[in-house]
């Protein structure tokens, strides 16, 4: 079995490559696996890098060393290939997907993601070819959650703070646009502050609105948060980080799903995993059992 270890050396505040690539040279090293180092330098890199991996054939380990946007290249460039196999050994300021675990802190061990067990994990599909393992919006949600990388490179913010100050900036441009949201079938024609659909748990450096997803189910979760005033969308926030949408029955709605699409009044940002695309329609779906997932032994991630 081969290791691959897909370094993004613009993951976090500071460029890490030269730390990471003796860490992993003197433990990969030590226990004699056959293994390989290789560095981003653009956008798409590393879902190249993973593609081309994963086709070349044979029993594949690839480590996505940087934040939830590495992981979610290499998700994209992994899925669609039954001999590879991905995980993340987080160098982001969120690495937010893994807070699924019991012990999201294991990840950070090297020696303990080459000592793995491995699942499978459902991924979201969007537009029929970009794929998400943790979370994708649209509405105030996708804004924020896009334009916090920018807000991440200042002096002393770190993701959560990042966050906030890309939701303080985003609610100056306003509140909720008109879409026609069709939920399995069911039609909801409105104005909307937010839609999420989540297969994970975590994202934004600390926002758990579906504490209840389970990544392997075969199911999505949906929230759709209804046209909110300024003056109500503190509380309305504060709870739906906290995965308090029952407590806003009059604002949030909570579906189980499989397909979701939406039609906008005009081309509005999808936030998947962080990234941004663009489009004035937009289709998400399941993919049960997508990607094969390791993760350190002894950690859990299944509610008990």
């Amino acid at each position: 079995m081969k290791h691959l270890f897909i370094i993004n050396p613009v993951a976090g505040k500071t460029d890490r490559t030269g730390e990471l690539t003796q860490n992993i040279r003197a433990l990969a090293g030590a226990q004699g696996l056959d293994y390989e180092i290789l560095v981003s330098r653009a956008a798409g890199d590393c879902t190249k890098i993973a593609q081309a991996a994963a086709a070349a054939g044979g029993e594949l380990r690839i480590y996505a060393c940087g934040g939830d946007g590495t992981l979610n290249e290499v998700v994209n460039g992994a899925v669609g290939f039954a001999n590879a196999a991905v995980t993340h050994f987080p160098c982001g300021t969120g690495n937010d997907f893994i807070k699924i675990f019991s012990e999201p802190t294991a990840f950070f061990y090297l020696n303990r993601l080459l000592d793995a067990q491995e699942t499978k994990f459902d991924l979201i599909v969007c537009q029929k070819k970009f794929y998400s393992i943790n979370i994708c919006s649209m509405g105030l949600d996708a804004r924020i959650g896009t334009e916090v990388g920018k807000y991440k490179r200042l002096p002393l913010v770190g993701g959560k703070s990042a966050y906030l100050l890309s939701t303080a900036a985003n609610l100056i441009k306003g509140l909720h646009e008109h879409y026609v949201v069709e939920i399995d079938g069911e039609v909801f024609d409105g104005r909307q502050t937010m839609i999420c659909i989540t297969n994970g748990r975590w994202y934004g450096g600390g926002f758990n609105p579906t504490p209840n997803a389970e990544p392997d189910d075969g199911i999505l979760e949906v929230l759709l948060v209804n046209k909110v005033s300024r003056f109500a969308v503190a509380g309305v926030i504060g709870k739906y980080k906290n995965g308090e949408f029952e407590k806003l029955p009059k604002l949030v709605r909570h579906f189980r799903a499989r397909h979701v699409a939406i039609h906008c009044d005009k081309e509005s940002e999808i936030n998947i995993d962080g990234e941004l695309i663009m489009a004035k329609d937009a289709e998400f779906a399941v993919v049960p059992q997508a990607i094969r997932f390791f993760y350190p032994q002894g950690v859990h991630y299944a509610h008990e």
